[in-house]
């Protein structure tokens, strides 16, 4: 008795593995950049609420120490804002004048991958942002955010 090999239809052949990896690819470079830009979105809206929230922080602070504003670890060790959470994507920082009168609040991307804008903020509350972190303080010249 000889048995025969069945040669029939069983399995994938290999052109059609290979149309099934073609069309992943073709998904996922479509995919990605959206995400990407999800992200991104999602870490500066992450920046905005964060300088609202240190801007708030200024202003109790600003009330109870007679007149002057503080540094983000003054804010933090005072309890009066949270400490900032840093896998946004943004890091912060706040310059104070000398007389510690006045202040500016940077939220600054870590990468370029992790947002499209810097953003800042001083003692009128109102978020800017611009392209270039280096362009803002002085006059506060950017957009305000909306």
């Amino acid at each position: 008795m000889r048995m025969s090999a069945n040669r029939g239809s069983s399995g994938f052949s290999l052109l059609e593995l290979l149309i099934v990896v073609a069309i992943i690819l073709i998904i996922a470079t479509i995919a990605i950049p959206n995400l990407m830009k999800s992200r991104q979105a999602a870490n500066e809206t992450a920046a905005v609420a964060t300088l609202r929230s240190i801007n708030t922080a200024q202003v109790i602070y600003f009330s109870q120490s007679g007149g002057t504003y503080a540094d983000i670890n003054q804010l933090v060790e005072s309890g009066i804002l949270p400490s900032l959470d840093r896998s946004a994507g943004y890091t912060y920082s706040i310059e104070l004048s000398e007389d510690k009168a006045t202040y500016t609040a940077k939220a600054v991307p870590s990468s370029p991958s992790n947002g499209r804008y810097a953003y800042y903020s001083a003692p009128d509350s109102v978020v800017r942002y611009d392209v270039d972190e280096a362009l803002a303080p002085p006059g506060l010249a950017g957009a305000p955010v909306r």
